[in-house]
């Protein structure tokens, strides 16, 4: 059942002909008020499709809110917390990449959806990890530069005969940064008859020691397909959430302490609150947003 706080920003967003996007790592209380959750390219797909509504709020990091901006120039897009960013997009600048494309003429430019709006300008194509390996399968040349999660740029060379370089060196998630080989190890003698799904910004190690390796999405249709009660969760914690409004099966997070402070900083309050005041917009600039937006709808086209 609802509670006040949720109900009023029910009928807010009403009132302001709103609609309310989450990612899968929201709290729970914000994900049981969200018109759409999902993973990065679900929210992609879902923004580029929103219609009839003025007002878009989008409980998620900044990348996020800028895609929807980019997808959606003509709504007002609201991000709850303002502080809320990620860090790993905030790894690759506009300017690294321009400076690898003059090292590697040649390749072809790949960025993971997780970059701010000036590095997706200059990209050929973005991607999720959704559907990493099937926008790089889709490219003519046989050298791709990569960025910025250094994991999944892994696992794409792991799926792929063209030759994947990451850009920075060293991109990564903090949160997926946290699982090791001894946390599987863990988890797989304490829980035997569980599956394993972990995602492909962790680690190469751990990611060899997964039954399935998987975006957040992913996750969620691999519970509700397959035959199996028990899974170990390696990403983020509240994908476990994400899972329990869907299924009753038993979700396990690899790491309770995996957690994302960047998504916790949007709170119920925060998102009433944004709503009242159509605070804090985002926007990007025009000739970005144009940019960014072929390499956003190339992504799309792809994937479909």
């Amino acid at each position: 059942m609802l509670n006040q706080l949720q109900r009023d920003i029910l009928r807010l967003k009403k009132e302001k002909n709103a609609i309310i996007l989450a990612h899968n790592y929201q709290r729970r209380e914000i994900q049981e008020i969200a018109d759409f959750k999902g993973d990065s390219l679900e929210l992609c797909v879902e923004a580029s499709r929103i219609e009839g509504k003025d007002i878009v709020v989008f409980c998620g990091v900044d990348f996020m809110a800028e895609t929807a901006y980019i997808l959606n120039p003509d709504k007002k897009i609201l991000i709850p917390d303002r502080g809320a960013e990620c860090p790993m997009a905030h790894m690759l600048s506009a300017e690294d990449v321009r400076m690898a494309r003059k090292r590697y003429p040649d390749a072809a430019v790949v960025l993971y959806v997780n970059t701010l709006a000036e590095a997706k300008a200059e990209a050929d194509i973005l991607c999720t990890s959704a559907n990493a390996v099937r926008v790089v399968e889709s490219l003519d040349e046989d050298l791709v530069l990569f960025g910025p999660d250094r994991n999944l740029a892994w696992y794409v060379q792991q799926h792929t005969d063209k030759t994947v370089i990451p850009i920075p060196e060293e991109g990564h998630c903090y949160v997926h940064k946290m699982f090791t080989a001894g946390d599987v190890m863990a988890a797989r003698e304490k829980y035997p008859e569980a599956e394993l799904l972990i995602h492909p910004e962790c680690d190469p190690e751990v990611q060899e020691l997964a039954d399935h390796i998987l975006s957040t999405g992913g996750m969620l249709r691999r519970v509700l397909e397959s035959d199996g009660e028990s899974f170990i969760i390696g990403t983020e914690v509240d994908m476990s959430t994400r899972i329990s409004l869907e299924s009753d099966k038993r979700t396990i997070p690899l790491l309770e302490e995996a957690i994302c402070e960047n998504m916790k900083l949007h709170t119920l309050e925060k998102v009433k609150n944004s709503l009242i005041n159509e605070e804090f917009v985002v926007t990007v600039p025009d000739e970005i947003a144009r940019r960014a937006r072929r390499a956003v709808e190339r992504m799309i086209e792809v994937s479909k």
